[in-house]
């Protein structure tokens, strides 16, 4: 049998070269992996004129269906997979750049710079990354040309770096080591798109409907349309937008109401990818007083007549504080038209709960129903589908820095960007992820290098909103204004498994509140000190921080946990009165693709399994939560019969009679975690997030009741975000089909 090699010559075919290969790769690694026994399966699946690139293929994949032998055979897969990918690219990052730039991908700026800092790429910091990591990387970011891989992942990091930074070195070399080193992560769009001639960055973006009629309408549907084109994804308020059997005055007919409309933009999502590599992806806001409301809470069910249903949209309540007294107390709700009863998605709190009383007493309503009926449909819809979204109107509005610029009216696509919008000014946010689990030195967390890490982050968002390519101009103009940025996490849940600290622990709720402290801090003090050098963000006078006002200054609600004692807030409080760069900074999103990429759990959420299994075109794969391995490992308890309880039990092991109880308690999953204690310290970490966050409820088998209380209980707590998605556990376990990131658009 003949092989080719990369380089297009064919030679003979040897099991000694396949085993040495692997051999060479197993440096450091557990002397219980058997490089031959790889190899040997390897070559029972070779056939005449094979790739080298192919034999590779296989020996990572063969190296993962054996990691029940040995966790360190995920490593070695890992490594396989670095070697091939460092094959198949140039073997320097301006040869690499120079093609690119030759087939006009990157701009000349960074092929200059890519001659400043060829030097500097540390080739052999991809060999850190998992397997999955590396794979997802290899699918769905790193620069090809006419199919082929053109960049490593430390080619990918230098380029971000270079198109944040251009031509300050320094800069970029920095932003490139903490990248490099996984200590955090820019979001999707700017892995995709930095360095290239129309530098897309942004994640989210919050559109206001210009306004009800036909020209409005469609206006924001072709904004839509231009923002999903350059993978934005999109949340959109229309709670302005008349309802059905509204009069018409200029054509003297009668409007369809929202859902007809919603088609419109349901469609625009399928038709206009995200830069085609997914289609697009739109959250619709909506305020329960609409009239329109229960026919918006059925867009999603699978029953029902196709002509009333948006299956690719997704639906979010934006939820007064009245409603959710009114749902409390037993009684009756009005439904308006935005058209008659004017005015109330402009205001909130004491005024809007004057006007929507003024407009009960005019009887303006369309409909008076009982609040439970409205609330029993929502929990139904949620049951359901997972959605629509909770957001806390009232809560979002009294604890924006953005609350001089007027009232709120929606979030984005993940519910954890709360900015405003209007007709003219489409609301904008660039994220990054940090990894928590870095920070971990010693059984210590270090919150000083976090602190230090924040600040380099923060600086490095701020000058993303100056080097970004805006889709439409009222995007460019709001970012321009209010320079928000959305500072994020992921890991927190391998935080605690490293400390050996159970999820709900006191000690844990302790370590999660003193984690966003310190990030809100550091991103303070940055944002401060870009003021100082530039000046502050233009609609900084009047706002609150401008009075001296902080985030936790704002909670009603008293947290459990108390400031550190590590930041002298007063100080603080005295600074930001001169000025700040950004008007928003911390944001914690999901982070489905990027914490894979990092091989860290998402961002502050608990781990939804200890194992699963994992299909791609490639094959079925194993995928283990690594401490528990290393933790059974040690114990001598992890084998494959071993392997095989826990999927039997769904990824559970607190049915597994021989691990000890305190690793059961250590590995519990979300679906072993009281909500209360989520939501908890959702609440606690609240006080220092200035935006909000994406906070996903879990139910095992929910029921109305069952989710009832927990959004009660979350409302209480005084959260923005009540839920993002309610998460049930299917009777059916499910299966992992590809190595797509979840959320092209928003993931950071």
């Amino acid at each position: 049998m003949k092989v080719i090699k990369r380089s297009g010559r064919e030679v003979e075919m040897r099991f000694d070269n396949i085993t040495s290969r692997i051999d060479v790769l197993t440096e450091g690694l557990s002397s219980e992996l058997e490089p031959s026994k790889v190899a040997q399966q390897v070559f029972s699946s070779l056939y005449d004129r094979i790739t080298t690139q192919e034999i590779d293929d296989l020996s990572s994949e063969t190296c993962i269906g054996m990691i029940t032998s040995h966790p360190d055979y995920e490593i070695l897969a890992a490594r396989i997979v670095a070697s091939n990918i460092q094959k198949i690219c140039p073997n320097t990052f301006h040869l690499a750049m120079r093609k690119l730039s030759k087939a006009k991908i990157i701009t000349d700026e960074v092929l200059q710079v890519a001659a400043k800092v060829k030097e500097n790429i540390k080739h052999d910091r991809d060999y850190d990354f998992s397997y999955f990591g590396l794979k997802t990387l290899e699918k769905s970011y790193l620069q090809r040309i006419d199919g082929k891989l053109v960049e490593t992942p430390q080619y990918m990091f230098m380029r971000v770096s270079i198109g944040i930074h251009g031509d300050n070195v320094e800069k970029v070399l920095e932003t490139y080591d903490y990248m490099s080193r996984g200590m955090f992560i820019h979001a999707t769009p700017t892995l995709f798109n930095s360095g290239t001639p129309r530098p897309q960055l942004s994640s989210c973006f919050l559109v206001a409907n210009k306004e009800d009629s036909i020209d409005g309408i469609y206006d924001t549907v072709k904004e839509c349309a231009q923002i999903s084109k350059w993978a934005g994804g999109i949340g959109l308020h229309c709670s302005d937008i008349r309802a059905n059997k509204s009069h018409i005055r200029g054509t003297n007919g009668t409007s369809d109401g929202i859902i007809p409309m919603l088609r419109v933009y349901n469609a625009t999502a399928r038709y206009v990818n995200q830069a085609g590599r997914r289609k697009g992806s739109i959250a619709v806001y909506l305020e329960p007083w609409h009239a329109d409301v229960f026919s918006f809470l059925e867009l999603r069910l699978n029953t029902g007549e196709e002509e009333a249903r948006c299956r690719d949209l997704f639906l979010a309540l934006w939820i007064p504080d009245l409603f959710m007294k009114r749902v409390e107390e037993g009684g009756n709700w009005s439904l308006f038209c935005p058209d008659k009863a004017r005015g109330l998605s402009d205001v909130y709190g004491e005024e809007f709960e004057k006007l929507y009383e003024k407009y009960e007493s005019e009887g303006l309503a369309t409909k008076t129903v009982r609040a439970e009926d409205i609330w029993r449909a929502i929990l139904k819809s949620q049951a359901e589908t997972g959605t629509p979204y909770m957001l806390y109107k009232d809560a979002c509005n009294k604890k924006s820095n953005q609350s001089n610029l007027g009232t709120i009216k929606s979030s984005n696509l993940c519910t954890e960007i709360i900015e405003h919008t209007s007709p003219d000014e489409t609301a904008v946010c660039n994220l990054a992820s940090v990894a928590l689990p870095k920070f971990v030195k010693g059984g210590e967390f270090d919150y000083a290098e976090l602190h230090k890490t924040i600040k380099v982050m923060t600086k490095n968002l701020n000058n993303v909103i100056d080097r970004n390519f805006y889709p439409v101009k009222s995007a460019e103009r709001s970012n321009m204004r209010h320079r928000p940025i959305g500072l994020g996490v992921q890991g927190l849940a391998d935080v605690f498994c490293t400390l050996r600290l159970p999820f709900d622990s006191e000690e844990a709720k302790k370590i999660n509140s003193y984690i966003f402290e310190t990030i809100y801090h550091a991103s303070l003090e940055s944002s401060c000190e870009l003021s100082d050098e530039q000046e502050p963000y233009s609609s900084f006078s009047g706002s609150p921080i401008s009075n001296g006002i902080l985030q936790f200054d704002m909670w009603e609600t008293e947290a459990e946990i108390p400031h550190s004692g590590m930041y002298d807030w007063e100080a603080m409080r005295e600074r930001v009165k001169k000025g700040v760069r950004n008007s928003l900074l911390v944001a914690p999103m999901p982070t489905a693709s990027t914490a894979q990429i990092l091989g860290n759990n998402e961002c502050f959420e608990p781990y939804t399994t200890n194992i699963y299994l994992r299909r791609t075109l490639a094959g079925e794969f194993v995928v283990v939560n690594q401490h528990l391995v290393t933790d059974l490992k040690k114990l001598g308890l992890w084998s494959k019969k071993m392997k095989d309880l826990m999927v039997k039990s769904g990824g559970s092991i607190q049915s597994i009679t021989d691990i000890p109880d305190d690793i059961k308690k250590l590995y519990r999953t979300v679906w072993e975690i009281k909500m209360k204690d989520v939501i908890d310290m959702a609440a606690q970490r609240g006080r220092y997030i200035d935006q909000s966050q994406s906070m996903n409820l879990f139910m095992e088998s929910p029921t109305l009741s069952k989710i009832s209380s927990m959004h009660m209980y979350a409302h209480k707590k005084g959260l923005k975000t009540g839920m993002y998605y309610l998460r049930s556990q299917a009777k059916a376990r499910p299966i992992q089909v590809s190595l797509e990131p979840d959320c092209v658009a928003c993931s950071a």
